[in-house]
């Protein structure tokens, strides 16, 4: 659960711009923390994480966090596409809910990734690995 503070300024990004909930700037701030400590991890250092980088922790969050079904509850909360990521990321900069440099911009997430195919292909059986059943003579 996240602090006080938090939610009072979610609360008010949504008074206005109403097109995500809660749960998605919740999980947003869940997947910068799970994508920075990631990446400090690999290259044993702190440092500011690039759009792109985001997208691919966040995907990896989101599939780890909720399986076959992610697609499904990033919509319920509004993220349909990676530019509704970038929205909630600079909704969240602009009420200094996360840091940015003057190299950031909303274009670093427009068409990052498709969601069908990140959040559908993991859990979609691969044909070409399906065999013919033996045959069993009586």
């Amino acid at each position: 659960m996240k602090d006080e503070q938090f939610i009072t300024t979610v609360e008010k990004i949504i008074n206005n711009d109403p097109r995500f909930s809660e749960e998605a700037y919740e999980f947003i701030s869940d997947a910068v923390i799970y994508t920075t400590q990631r990446i400090e991890k690999k290259a044993n250092t702190t440092r500011h994480i690039s759009g792109q980088e985001l997208l691919e922790g966040i995907k990896h969050f989101a599939i780890s966090q909720f399986g076959p079904l992610t697609q499904e509850v990033l919509a319920t909360w509004g993220i349909t596409d990676t530019i509704s990521i970038g929205h909630i990321v600079f909704n969240m900069v602009d009420h200094h809910l996360l840091g940015s440099t003057e190299e950031d911009s909303i274009d670093d997430f427009k068409n990052g990734f498709d969601f069908n195919t990140a959040f559908t292909a993991p859990f979609t059986p691969d044909e070409t690995k399906k065999t013919t059943p033996p045959v069993i003579d009586l």
